[in-house]
Parts: structure tokens; C-alpha cells; sequence
């Protein structure tokens, strides 16, 4: 096994979590990290989620900044940082000084001052403003625009991103202030100067957030910087606390986190896995572990135009028939599908198929499917698949989805696919991203009615850049492709797909699709080990932590599930099932810090726990039967127990019941 550093095994790179500085202005405290000002809250309430300066492309494409010659003046009420930021990547290059000021009346300035240092196109350059889903949706807000002032109520479900000649629209006009009415009598006011600001509803790419961003969308982009142009923008935040707020403890204190077993829960959604990207198809080694698994499905996309698409359609069934499970069809049709639809139909004849997701290859990552190609796929094969269901939907983000519906008339299910990374990408993003992967199930019920929802795939990063209009560079061969994260070995992604999967069960998801079985999008390592090994830091045939939490699922087939409530969000997730006398519990830390867990009500009797961190990670990697021999006895006292988690470590809990 090659040796990984602590970091490596946390979030498979070797560096420490970014640093996060404390800072308070008057009444509100406010963290930075990076540049940006996070988590401003009141009484310990959350009212604004981020401030940052995003630099992106022609093709949207966010351009990281070199940080330097930072200035950071904290005091007791007050404060002010300084920086400089340089952001380049082709013909980009943009360079800004950031000057933010935290006032003791409670009030936040951040100020941005920039240079084009050469001609570039650009899709944004500015500040965006995050505000959170938890007291923003469904609250009052009053807005000036340059028409005069608008009031409205920002909405509970995920508003949809409309398009009007050729471009996305916000939820209400641009503005230059804006004031939301939170509950307990929190006025949150958000004032601009430099340019005009819209909102969207980040749910639609399960960002946890609605988004204030800046230049109206509807001038229309790209935009064209010229050497030596300049750029400023300022943005004020206040909040004003008019009724009685209860004082909440911070988040990030050292106090231990209250885990308690609550109502039934949702049933869990039926789990699949995709095939891998890179063409091959398993081992017996591969097939055994993924079948440990007990997977529902395994899913294969078929590209009707591609020549290849019958070799890709018998590694799949061959694959499904050493597994024992269903085959997923993500079937792409082209404009004259009917002969190559034949030849699939002669194919697919005794194969299991859990179902039959149709797109067109111009519709699928840019709307629904149509009517006409469902109708299609259903005439040419339901005679070799009878009763199995015919789904349509998007391979795009649930944006697609929300601002198409399909035509559900003509479907027996909807499916969409989901990332957490559209935005953004450092890990407290992804954990914020978790909660609206719900909101979209919920929201797609509206408009699915019953109809089963089908999430395919769940990746941590886009497979691929929708929001490309123009061709990209190719990728560097030195480099790892766009659609793979290094965090996928890593304990971090086994913590964030604990969350993935509660949260898609609460939302009430028919079937999840996540990942693909091998290779570095998927739950292990190839025998032949990552192609850029000092770029994704996995080695020949590992184990990634995340496939513990599919085989922590699989044990649990039939049972009933429970959930678990916590006391501070966005710090870890867990899910709960009842099986006969078994009671098991899986809690994931989605901090890089130790973290204390009080579990109550916790029954009187026997009770282990297997852990998944650094220390275990080694055994959990390469012998698996090991692995799950490790357990230590757990102390019940009083109907509690207590229990420090590593950092992003995912603890296996096993009560015994009497």
C-alpha cells in the first residue's frame, strides 16, 4: 500500500484545511477564510452564507486567484483585512485589490478594485452574495430597483432559472439594495454600488443557497475587458434585530454535538452504481466486492451514435449478470435511431432491465426528453422488456429539469443527475450542497406528481461543462481530467455521501445512481492503479472509504429506517435503520476537526462500533475481512453515548436490542 499523509487520507491532497479567522463587527461575527467573508451571523444565527469575488470565463469556468500581501486587523468589535488577488488562465488575466472593513455599529463593507491586465472575454467578474435556504426561503424581501421598489416572498420550493431570448432570467428585477426579513425579527440589508445585482436560486444546481450575483444576465454575455480597464464594486451588509432573537451557540465551538433517534424515516432509495468511464469491464475481484455491495442496478450509458455502442452495451450485461442485479439504460438516441434501436432490441431480449432512461443527444443536457423519443424507445422495445418502466427527464442539472418540465404524460418515472460542484469546490461548499439535494426531489414532486424519481448519477464533480458555449482547451495530460475530483479516495467523500444519500431519502428519491464501480470515479481502484498517481493519490486495487458506506446500506436490506436529528447543521450526517433486534447507526464528521457525539436515546445492552478514519483507513483499503472485524465496545450510560469522531471520520454504530 503506498502511504498516505494524514491530509491525503482526509481529502486526497497534502495540504492542511484552509485557516479560518474569527472576526466580529458590532453584533455580528463573521468568518474569514480565503479571501471570503463566511457564515455572518447574528446572536449565532446564520444570515449571510458568503461574500467572495468570482473571476469566470468565457465558458464559466470559475478562475481560481493568487492571493498575496495580506493585511488582517482584527480587534474585539471591529476589523479590516487587505489583499491582492491575481487571477489568470489563457487570455485572462485579472488583478483586484480587496479592502474589507467591519464596523463596530455592525455594519461589514467589503470593497473590490480591479485591472484587466490584457484583452480577455469574460462571463463575470464581481461579487456574489450567498444567502442561506434555512430562514431566507419562504421570507419576505423588499428590493430597489432602478423602476423603484419591489417586495415579494422568496420561494420555499426551488424557483425555476427561466431562459427569455437566449438568456437566464432572475427570480425579480435587478436591484442595488435589498432587504430580507428573517424570522425572530432579523432585517438582513445587502446595499451595492458599481454595478446592478440579480438572484437565483442556487438549488437548481444544489448549491445550498440563493445567490446574489452582479451585471445583469440579460446584457447578455460573454463581456469584453480591455487592457487597463478598471473595475469596482462595494458591498454593504447591516442587520437589524427588531425582536427578541434567542442567543444560539456558534457552530464551530468546541461544545459536543446532541444526536438523537427520531420518527420512522422515508424508505431508502433503491442504490446503484455506474459503469466505469474508462471502457473496462470487472474482475472477479471487482465483481466480488461490488456484489458484496447488493447493488439494485448498474447503469450504462448507449450512444447510438457511437460505433462503439454494442461493445459498451455487452460489457454492461455482462457486468449486471456477475453482480445479480438490474441494468440501468441510459439509452441516447439520434435523429434516426430506428435500425440501431432494432439491433438493441434483439440485445436487451432476457436481459434484467431496471429501466430504460431515454434521451435524444441534442435535448439531453439542455432540456427533457420529448415526447416523440420516448414514444420512440417505448414503440421499438417494450416488446423485449415488458413491464419494465421508460423513463425520461435530463442528463443535465435539475435546472434543466425545473425550468422544462417533461412531459410526464408520456414517462413512467423522472430522472435528473446531481454534483455539488457547478460553483464552487472547497469542501464546506460541497457539505452545504447536501441539504439541497432534497429540495429538489421535493420540488420535482410537484410537477412528477407520483411518478418514481430517479437521481442518475451523483458525481462529485460535472461530468462534463454545460455551461460551455464556445470549445474548450483540451485537458492537459498532466493534469486530472475536469470530471475527476482526487477527494473521491478520500474519507471526505465517504462523510459527504453519508449525507447524500439521507438527504435523498428525505426527500423521497425512488433510485440513486452514484458513482461508477472502479477507476477514480468510483468506489475502487483499478488493478492497474490511477493513470496520475501523484495527482489522484489512490494505489493498484483500493478500496475507497466511500464503498464502506454502500456496504454499511447493503447490510441493512429491508429493514426500517429511522432519522436522526442533530443540533448544529452542516457539521456531520447520519443515518439510521431498525432490523429485528439490530439497531445501526452511521455518523459522518464533515469537519477536518474532532468532533464529540452525545447519541441518546441509546439502548441499554451490547453495542460496537467500527470506525472509518486515518488510523483505519490502511486495513478498510486493502483487507476488507479485517476491516470489518475491527469494532470496539461502546459504553451505554444512562441511555447515552458518547463517542469523538476524527476528523471526517464515519463511525459504524451496532446497538443490540433487548
Amino acid at each position: 500500500m503506498k502511504l498516505l499523509t494524514t491530509y491525503e487520507t482526509w481529502y486526497g491532497r497534502d495540504e492542511p484545511p484552509p485557516e479560518v479567522v474569527r472576526l466580529r463587527a458590532g453584533h455580528l461575527e463573521v468568518e474569514f477564510q480565503d479571501g471570503d467573508l463566511r457564515y455572518i451571523r447574528v446572536a449565532g444565527h446564520e444570515v449571510i452564507r458568503r461574500i467572495y469575488s468570482a473571476v469566470r470565463d468565457v465558458n464559466w469556468n470559475t478562475i481560481p486567484g493568487r492571493r498575496t500581501n495580506l493585511s488582517l486587523d482584527p480587534a474585539e468589535d471591529h476589523f479590516h483585512v487587505q489583499f491582492d488577488s491575481f487571477h489568470e488562465a489563457g487570455p485572462l488575466a485579472f488583478r483586484w485589490r480587496a479592502s474589507i472593513e467591519g464596523r463596530s455599529d455592525g455594519t461589514i463593507e467589503y470593497v473590490m478594485e480591479g485591472v484587466a491586465e490584457r484583452d480577455f472575454r469574460y462571463c463575470r467578474i464581481g461579487f456574489c452574495v450567498l444567502h442561506p435556504i434555512q430562514g431566507v426561503a419562504g421570507s419576505p424581501y423588499r428590493a430597489t430597483t432602478p423602476d423603484g421598489e419591489i417586495t415579494g416572498i422568496l420561494p420555499e420550493q426551488i424557483a425555476p432559472q427561466l431562459i427569455e431570448h437566449g438568456f437566464e432570467t432572475p427570480i425579480f428585477p435587478s436591484f442595488s439594495k435589498l432587504t430580507i426579513h428573517m424570522p425572530g425579527g432579523v432585517a438582513v440589508l445587502t446595499e451595492f454600488e458599481g454595478d446592478l445585482f440579480e438572484m437565483e436560486d442556487q438549488r437548481n444546481w444544489t448549491d445550498g443557497s440563493f445567490k446574489t450575483y452582479c451585471t445583469p444576465i440579460a446584457l447578455g454575455y460573454p463581456h469584453q475587458a480591455r487592457a487597463g480597464q478598471t473595475f469596482f464594486q462595494k458591498v454593504t451588509v447591516r442587520a437589524e434585530v427588531t425582536g427578541r432573537l434567542p442567543q444560539v451557540e456558534q457552530p464551530d465551538r468546541a461544545q459536543p454535538i446532541r444526536l438523537t433517534l427520531s420518527e420512522p424515516g422515508d424508505p431508502l432509495p433503491r442504490i446503484g452504481f455506474g459503469m466505469p468511464g474508462d471502457g473496462q469491464g470487472l474482475n472477479s475481484r471487482e465483481a466480488g466486492l461490488i456484489s458484496r455491495l447488493r447493488p439494485d442496478h448498474l447503469k450504462a450509458e448507449v450512444r447510438l451514435r457511437s460505433a462503439a455502442w454494442q461493445a459498451d452495451l455487452a460489457r454492461a450485461i455482462t457486468a449486471v449478470n456477475q453482480i445479480g442485479c438490474g441494468l440501468e439504460l441510459a439509452l441516447f438516441l439520434t435523429d434516426d435511431p430506428e435500425d440501431a434501436l432494432a439491433a438493441l432490441k434483439a440485445r436487451l431480449t432476457g436481459v434484467p432491465v431496471a429501466r430504460v432512461i431515454v434521451f435524444h443527444e441534442a435535448e439531453a443536457s439542455l432540456g427533457t426528453t420529448s415526447r416523440q423519443w420516448m414514444e420512440l424507445a417505448r414503440h421499438h422495445l417494450a416488446g423485449a422488456l415488458p413491464g419494465t418502466p421508460f423513463v425520461g427527464g435530463t442528463d443535465g442539472n435539475f435546472a434543466e429539469l425545473n425550468r422544462q418540465p417533461p412531459d410526464v404524460s408520456a414517462m413512467d418515472g423522472v430522472s435528473y443527475t446531481i454534483n455539488p460542484q457547478v460553483h464552487l469546490t472547497d469542501e464546506r461548499s460541497l457539505i452545504e450542497a447536501i441539504e439541497a439535494q432534497h429540495d429538489t426531489v421535493v420540488t420535482a414532486r410537484g410537477f412528477c406528481g407520483a411518478l418514481p424519481i430517479s437521481i442518475s448519477s451523483v458525481t462529485l464533480k460535472p461530468p462534463f461543462n454545460q455551461a460551455a458555449r464556445e470549445d474548450e482547451a483540451p485537458p492537459d495530460p498532466n493534469e486530472l481530467p475536469p470530471a475527476v475530483d482526487p477527494r473521491q479516495m478520500s474519507l471526505f467523500a465517504a462523510a459527504w455521501t453519508v449525507g447524500s444519500v439521507r438527504s435523498l431519502s428525505w426527500g423521497g428519491a425512488d433510485s440513486v445512481t452514484y458513482y461508477e464501480t472502479t477507476g477514480w470515479r468510483g468506489l475502487m481502484e483499478t488493478e492497474q492503479g490511477s493513470p496520475l498517481p501523484e495527482k489522484f493519490r489512490s494505489f493498484p486495487g483500493m478500496i475507497f472509504p466511500v464503498y464502506w458506506v454502500f456496504a454499511f446500506l447493503a447490510d441493512a436490506r429491508g429493514a426500517a429506517w429511522l432519522r436522526l436529528r442533530w443540533d448544529q447543521p452542516l457539521l456531520l450526517d447520519g443515518l439510521a435503520f431498525q432490523q429485528g433486534d439490530r439497531l445501526g447507526i452511521a455518523v459522518a464528521n464533515l469537519q477536518p476537526r474532532s468532533q464529540e457525539v452525545h447519541l441518546s436515546p441509546a439502548p441499554e445492552g451490547e453495542a460496537t462500533v467500527r470506525r472509518l478514519n486515518e488510523d483505519t483507513m490502511a486495513a478498510a483499503s486493502t483487507d476488507p475481512a479485517s476491516f470489518v472485524q475491527q469494532s470496539e465496545t461502546l459504553a451505554v450510560n444512562a441511555g447515552q453515548v458518547v463517542h469523538t469522531l476524527k476528523p471526517y471520520e464515519t463511525a459504524f454504530f451496532e446497538f443490540k436490542l433487548v
